[in-house]
């Protein structure tokens, strides 16, 4: 017990300047808090463990959790002291650990801790469960909510619609400032008020009023005097990358969403838009790198991990048999000339290195807008001169090196380096610029193009193209 209160103290002197206030804590202090909780959960002080999360943030509980055993991170999760205090705790959570904390609740506990989320946050944890779940803790939400999560459940994955919330705030464009400003203030609850959507009488949006804007206006004018017309905004069907673009592009706090009739349906808040750009940005790196797209491999066992790569590591496996049966096809030239194996490694590490630049710089061009249809080929013809530069530069470096290299007296082995080098890096710098492009136009994620199916081909490409040269530059 001793131990135990003085674990306790330690932590409250961590948090004495916060007052009602939760503060954001420091590395340091995580790593004491992720220490002493996981002492009070080997001690199974269950009420003193309360306590801390009572006073910590929900956002630093969640980086704690990370760390810490499947049963341990359902323990805390039912050690929250209140509903409230869980559904904060869930917003903060990896979508993996969502389900693992949430695996054996009962509907009617997941449906108080719904009370407190927004109903885009309990439609996307809603869609965690098996159907037969779903449809029990639907019966059990709020009318008014349940009507609003099965919409947003009812639109496609990654979309607009997917990710908009329905709680906003709207009025008619015959409003004036006066009554505007006096509704407002009869929702002082709703945090999701970054601006003031105006509709008509059909309920379609016909402008945007900033908070600034309204109260900075006369008491006595109408919305529609005072609203911008030209709004920015997303139908249902838009994709969630583009709406986060958008929101990026124009410094938005939110994005309307609309239908196919221009009907207000909700927005996309900027909360939201983060967590987008995170999670395209982890899938797009994951696929860089070629270990699939699945944001949450981390937190999966060896045996998940390994399937999620499997698939990846076999597209590398294909590229080297078929690298190594174009040597084979060689080898009479390599038993005559021994000294071309020691460049094979040197051929395909420049291409394949120059390759993988130039397809994540169009990959992350095509992410953030910059590369279009319009700029194209400008971009390949670039690329392509970049290869050429390099390749001449480095082709010439190694090729009049080769001789002190190798130790060998050859003529015409220089040439063969120096021109199987530059050839490589071109060539490899037009695929890797192209392809992105082409997957693009074609529906397919273009960040798979800098995995390894571009390494890969080029590989292919330069050794093939190293052994032509060599066979007809050194074989008389």
């Amino acid at each position: 017990p001793f131990t135990i209160a003085l674990i306790c103290y330690k932590v409250e002197l961590i948090y004495r300047k916060s007052n009602t206030m939760k503060k954001a804590i420091f590395s340091t202090e995580i790593s004491l808090l992720r220490s002493t909780m996981q002492r009070l959960l080997r001690r199974r002080a269950h009420t003193n463990i309360s306590k801390i999360l009572r006073k910590t943030h929900q956002a630093d509980v969640a980086l704690i959790m990370r760390s810490l055993s499947q049963y341990d991170q359902k323990k805390i999760f039912s050690l929250c002291p209140t509903s409230l205090h869980k559904a904060r705790l869930l917003e903060e959570l990896d979508d993996s650990l969502i389900e693992k904390v949430l695996e054996h609740e009962s509907e009617k506990s997941i449906s108080k801790i719904f009370r407190y989320l927004d109903t885009n946050d309990q439609a996307t944890i809603i869609g965690m469960f098996p159907d037969s779940k779903q449809q029990e803790i639907l019966t059990k939400i709020e009318v008014d909510d349940k009507d609003d999560v099965e919409e947003i459940m009812s639109y496609p994955d990654d979309s607009a619609g997917s990710v908009m919330t329905k709680e906003t705030f709207t009025l008619n464009q015959n409003t004036t400032v006066k009554e505007s400003i006096k509704k407002l203030q009869s929702f002082p609850e709703n945090d999701k008020i970054f601006y003031l959507y105006v509709l008509d009488n059909k309920e379609k949006l016909v402008g945007v009023v900033s908070l600034r804007t309204l109260v900075t206006s006369k008491n006595s004018k109408k919305l529609k005097e005072i609203m911008i017309k030209d709004i920015q905004a997303a139908t249902t069907s838009t994709d969630q990358e583009e709406v986060a673009k958008k929101v990026a592009q124009y410094n938005y706090l939110a994005l309307p969403v609309v239908n196919r009739q221009n009907k207000f349906l909700g927005i996309v808040t900027i909360d939201d838009v983060v967590d987008i750009i995170r999670e395209e940005a982890s899938e797009d790196f994951l696929q860089m790198a070629g270990v699939g797209k699945d944001r949450e491999i981390l937190l999966k066992s060896p045996i998940e991990n390994a399937q999620s790569r499997a698939p990846w590591i076999l597209a590398s496996l294909i590229g080297g048999i078929c690298a190594a049966g174009i040597i084979s096809y060689f080898n009479s030239l390599l038993e005559q000339i021994i000294v071309l194996a020691a460049f094979i490694p040197v051929i395909i590490g420049v291409g394949g290195n120059v390759g993988t630049q130039s397809s994540t710089i169009v990959v992350r061009g095509l992410a953030t807008g910059r590369v279009d249809a319009a700029n194209t080929f400008p971009l390949i013809f670039k690329e392509l001169l970049v290869g050429s530069i390099l390749g001449l530069a480095y082709g010439l470096v190694v090729g009049f090196a080769a001789e002190y290299i190798t130790g060998i007296d050859m003529s015409n082995l220089g040439l063969v380096i120096g021109l199987s080098i530059f050839c490589s890096m071109t060539i490899a710098t037009a695929v890797g610029a192209s392809v992105p492009i082409v997957l693009k136009k074609l529906g397919f994620d273009p960040a798979i193009s800098t995995g390894p199916f571009v390494t890969t081909a080029i590989d292919i490409i330069g050794v093939a193209l190293y052994f032509v040269i060599a066979s007809t530059n050194l074989i008389n």
